[in-house]
């Protein structure tokens, strides 16, 4: 089987583009994006609620050799293969958001549901970063959490 849009030709910043505008046209009130070294980032409010999706970019030393690891690759040949493992990544963000966009607009799901993970709390933490550890606790300990917020 292969990757999704394992041989796209779309670029990271059209992919970015097209998100926004999807985001835009199904009513969101503000878009943002950025990057560093390691992740990607967009966010997004909709109905006054923030949300938060981080895009772990690949790491550029992974592209160092040749799929089968036996040679080192020429630099702008690893740069090449590093590009297009971003354009797919890329474009499976483009399509998570849309996919989740279209099912809440069908009424196949709500808004709250489909981001639960991805909003964003008073802390700047989203649900996700909030709630793992949590769960992990929990399984490990067979216990659930006294209360929601910390401290309570």
């Amino acid at each position: 089987m292969t990757r999704y849009a394992e041989n796209t030709s779309v670029s990271v910043e059209k992919s970015r583009a097209e998100i926004e505008r999807t985001l835009q046209r199904y009513g969101a009130e503000k878009f943002v994006s950025g990057w560093d070294q390691t992740t990607a980032t967009i966010g997004f409010v909709f109905r006054g609620r923030a949300f938060k999706l981080s895009l772990e970019l690949p790491d550029k030393a992974d592209f160092r050799l040749t799929p089968a690891g036996k040679y080192e690759r020429h630099p702008d040949d690893a740069l090449r293969a590093w590009e297009k493992a971003c354009r797919e990544n890329w474009r499976a963000l483009c399509l998570l958001v849309k996919a989740k966009l279209v099912a809440v607009e069908q009424g196949v799901a709500t808004l709250e549901n489909e981001f639960l993970a991805y909003t964003c709390l008073p802390s700047g933490q989203t649900v996700s970063d909030w709630l793992q550890p949590q769960i992990e606790r929990a399984i490990e300990t067979k216990r659930m959490p006294v209360a929601l917020l910390p401290g309570e």
